[in-house]
C-alpha cells in the first residue's frame, strides 16, 4: 500500500486544503495529513485544536489519517515508511517555493518524491492567513472553511478583539 503525506500547519484547514486532499487521496492507499508542531510559530489554534478540526473535515475520506509531527519532514517520512509528499500549489509563487523544499527533501531523503497538486481555480486565492485576517476583521469566512472551522475562527477572533479592547 502506497502512503503519502500532506504536511502543513493547517492553522486552520481551509476548503482549499480539502480540495487538495480530495484530489490526492484516491491516488494512495493512505494519505496522512500531518500537522507540523512548530513552537516557534504562533498559530491561532493549538495543535490539538487543529488536529480535531482536520479530523472533522476529513471524516468522509476513508483512507485519510491525521497525525502530528515536529522536526524535519524527511525524518517523519522515513520513520513512517512514506515516500511521497503531496503539496498543494495555488500559483507560480507557491510552485517556486515548493520546488525548493522538494529539492531539499529529496537531497536529504533520496527516495522521497513530491507530487504537486494544483488547487481548483475557486480556491487559488484562499490561504489560512487570509482567512484569519478576514475573520479578525469580522468578515464572513463560511465560503472558505468548514462550518466547525468558521465557528472556531469567529470565537477566536472575538476573543482576540476582547483582549485588545
Amino acid at each position: 500500500m502506497r502512503k503519502a503525506v500532506y504536511p502543513g500547519t493547517f492553522d486552520p484547514i481551509t476548503l482549499g486544503h480539502l480540495d487538495v486532499i480530495a484530489q490526492a487521496a484516491p491516488l494512495f492507499g493512505e494519505l496522512v495529513v500531518a500537522v507540523l508542531h512548530n513552537p516557534a510559530k504562533r498559530p491561532w489554534f493549538d495543535l490539538d485544536e487543529r488536529l480535531e478540526m482536520i479530523r472533522d473535515a476529513v471524516a468522509s475520506f476513508p483512507h485519510v489519517r491525521v497525525d502530528a509531527f515536529s522536526g524535519l519532514l524527511v525524518d517523519y517520512c522515513r520513520a513512517s515508511g512514506i515516500e511521497c509528499v503531496v503539496r498543494g500549489v495555488r500559483n507560480h509563487v507557491d510552485l517556486q517555493n515548493e520546488m525548493a523544499m522538494a529539492h531539499m527533501n529529496r537531497a536529504l531523503y533520496g527516495d522521497l518524491v513530491t507530487l504537486f497538486v494544483p488547487t481548483s481555480p475557486e480556491w487559488s486565492f484562499v490561504s489560512s492567513s487570509l482567512v484569519k485576517d478576514v475573520a479578525m476583521h469580522g468578515g464572513d469566512v463560511t465560503r472558505f472553511v468548514t462550518p466547525r472551522v468558521a465557528r472556531a475562527l469567529a470565537a477566536r477572533a472575538e476573543g482576540m478583539a476582547n483582549r485588545h479592547a
